[in-house]
């Protein structure tokens, strides 16, 4: 005789009306989103100054010696990418310190999963990343407070999943949930490194990293007062409470393992969005008229006009698909991920048709620029969003954190493939540099239409019928 199928605990629908109130939400979506967007507050503003604090000050003679441990270190970090000085160092710490804050989520996904709890880990991180931003006030504890930033990122990335658990298996609001909780995410990007990149250039370094610790604590709190509204944590972890966790079925392991494999899809899918903050800047310095009234306009504001421009076409998004939703049945989540890369791939090509028009030394308009930034933020805003909805609904209720988390490993995988296609810029034609991107997406949005249907079919209820 079989055992009962395990299912997830889930709110009551008394429970989610008495708590649904924040845009047709659960109270515990604001809670969250508001925490997560302090969370990137902290790192954006922190990231914004990482580099150029390596550079102009720490790495410097008088400052280095005071890093505690930064011998040691240095070695192990030549050892993997040969002699390194300067600013090749200050990037390659850069480089490895993105990675692990990428990597690390799937680790916090695992401690909650199978030994906190979501909530209690996430605690945990927001108080190491708090702990990790004061500390880049000082010289000595730079590594130490890089290690914390990590591990805390690592643990905070729970919050995707407690979004997730916010809602029913088959609630429709679900993907719609993810997008409100990455327009908080966008709305910091857009100010964290006006405020923190001002205080650290303008000031001094360690204001900016303090006011980036100040976004955390406040983030904390946040997330603290709001502990009531949280979704209950889906795991026991006493003997005497009953069961601790379900075995995982066949559908629910081949599950896994289509998401394992949509990994480096999604992975795909960013890499035109990632090159922003690489190669995109490189050639928006070379061939955009940045002049205005006699000024140049620096090219990284480019950045906060992408995120600017994010937050609008996320929220028109979500306009869009509600609306599409009142008239006919909305696609599911690993269908608008297509639809939303088939849109992104046509974003580079704009860049292309530019390069085309900037040959010879010619400048061309910002009026590219925003056409680029627009097309491609429509399509992204559902890809990574939405793609986060996907793994969030997909995931067996015993791994739900930790494939949650794993969902950030497309990230680290589309800056590592970024960090190479960027080095083609120097080497290529910049109409084939662009065009390349827009293949490789495009690519990744024929994998996502044609894997539907086996989404579709394991995720039935037929399909997981006990």
């Amino acid at each position: 005789m079989s055992s009962p199928r395990h299912t997830p605990p889930q709110l009551t629908r008394d429970a989610i009306a008495a708590k649904t109130g924040f845009f047709g939400h659960p109270w515990g979506l604001a809670y969250i989103s508001a925490t997560q967007a302090w969370d990137s507050f902290s790192y954006y503003g922190m990231q914004s100054l990482l580099v150029l604090y390596m550079v102009r000050q720490l790495l410097t003679p008088g400052h280095i010696e005071n890093v505690l441990g930064f011998g040691p270190f240095a070695d192990a970090l030549q050892m993997v990418y040969g002699p390194l000085s300067g600013q090749p160092l200050a990037s390659a710490i850069t480089g490895v310190y993105a990675a692990l804050v990428f990597g690390t989520p799937i680790l916090g996904g695992l401690v909650a999963d199978w030994l906190l709890g979501r909530t209690r880990t996430v605690v945990i991180g927001c108080v190491l990343m708090t702990l990790g931003h004061f500390m880049m006030a000082f010289e000595a504890s730079f590594l130490t407070a890089l290690l914390c930033i990590v591990i805390g990122t690592g643990c905070a990335a729970c919050l995707k999943a407690q979004v997730g658990a916010l809602y029913e298996l088959n609630d429709p609001r679900r993907a719609d949930a993810f997008q409100l909780f990455l327009l908080g995410l966008t709305i910091a990007v857009i100010f964290s490194p006006i405020v923190c990149g001002y205080l650290g250039e303008k000031v001094a370094w360690h204001w900016g990293f303090g006011a980036a610790g100040i976004g955390m604590l406040i983030g904390l709190m946040i997330y603290l007062s709001g502990l009531r509204y949280l979704p209950p944590e889906a795991i026991k972890r006493k003997a005497e409470d009953g069961p601790q966790r379900a075995k995982l079925t066949s559908t629910e392991w081949r599950t896994v393992g289509l998401l394992v494999l949509l990994l480096p899809v999604f992975a795909l899918a960013a890499v035109g969005n990632m090159e922003i903050f690489n190669g995109y800047l490189v050639w928006g310095d070379q061939n955009f008229e940045l002049e205005f009234f006699g000024e140049i306009m620096p090219v990284s504001w480019l950045l906060s006009l992408d995120a600017f421009v994010s937050v609008i076409c996320i929220a028109l998004s979500m306009a869009f698909w509600r609306w599409f939703g009142s008239k006919w049945r909305e696609p599911d989540e690993i269908t608008k991920a297509g639809i939303g890369a088939a849109i992104a791939a046509l974003a580079p090509l704009i860049l292309a048709a530019a390069s085309l028009l900037a040959m010879n030394g010619h400048k061309v308009g910002l009026v590219w620029g925003l056409s680029f930034h627009i097309v491609n933020d429509i399509g992204f805003s559902n890809v990574y969003p939405i793609g986060m909805a996907l793994y969030s609904r997909a995931a067996p209720p015993s791994l739900g954190a930790t494939v949650v988390s794993a969902y950030s490993l497309t990230l680290f995988l589309a800056n590592l493939i970024v960090a190479k296609l960027a080095g083609l810029l120097a080497s290529l034609p910049a109409a084939v540099f662009w065009s390349l991107h827009a293949g490789l997406v495009a690519g990744a949005a024929v994998v996502m239409l044609i894997c539907a249907w086996a989404f579709r079919k394991s995720l039935s209820p037929s399909a997981t019928a006990s």
